[in-house]
């Protein structure tokens, strides 16, 4: 009898193919140079969290830019990098580890954001990541969510504004909200590579809270 294939969201080999036909056939969009915007990367990195697979986030470190939030590691580009580097570099130097072009599947939209900053996502797939070494004076912890958490229904939610727009927030556990632009970014994922549904974020609200 063969076997059942084994689920994307269950298998790192299988979530691999998927997210690469996927990301391969979504045309990303670019913010274009302006004056004054800064450029920053920051990776999707998934990888096997005890047994699953999962996409690694931090909480950034209690002091400087963007203090106790959410985040991807990444960071802006110094000069002559390009977005995957800048992003590569900075998932080694803020968590310790070790990415290739090789292991890059694709990118998603620039997301602009409100801090002046166009941020670029590179979605990477480690097979043997390594320990984690994440430097104390730009990450307070890591964390990981499931590709199944990302995927459910109940995950992302709208909160309705005063001005009638709507404010994403994905719930990845009890305490646990992500806003955009990190949450912008983990939900046009979700719905990109996870469910095979083309969608924009550029638009997406911010709380004034990430402007700093």
């Amino acid at each position: 009898m063969t076997a059942a294939p084994l689920h994307p969201f269950d298998d790192l080999t299988a979530f691999r193919a998927l997210a690469a036909e996927r990301l391969g056939s979504f045309a990303h969009t670019t913010v274009p140079d302006a004056p004054g915007l800064r450029r920053a990367g920051v990776v999707l990195c998934v990888v096997e969290h005890e047994g699953i697979p999962s996409v690694i986030l931090i909480r950034r470190a209690y002091r400087g830019r963007n203090a106790g939030q959410w985040g991807l590691p990444g960071g802006r580009l110094e000069d002559g990098e390009t977005p995957e580097e800048a992003a590569l570099r900075e998932l080694r130097e803020e968590i310790g580890l070790a990415a290739g072009a090789g292991d890059v599947l694709g990118r998603l939209d620039d997301f602009p954001a409100t801090s002046g900053f166009s941020i670029t996502p590179i979605v990477v797939v480690l097979d043997e990541p390594g320990p984690l070494r994440p430097s104390p004076d730009e990450v307070h912890s890591v964390h990981h969510t499931s590709l199944r958490k990302l995927a459910d229904d109940d995950t992302p939610r709208w909160v309705p504004q005063p001005d009638g727009g709507h404010l994403l927030q994905m719930w990845l556990g009890p305490d646990w909200r992500v806003h955009a632009p990190t949450g912008a970014m983990l939900w046009q994922f979700r719905e990109v590579v996870l469910l095979g549904r083309h969608v924009r974020v550029a638009d997406f609200v911010q709380p004034d809270w990430t402007r700093n």
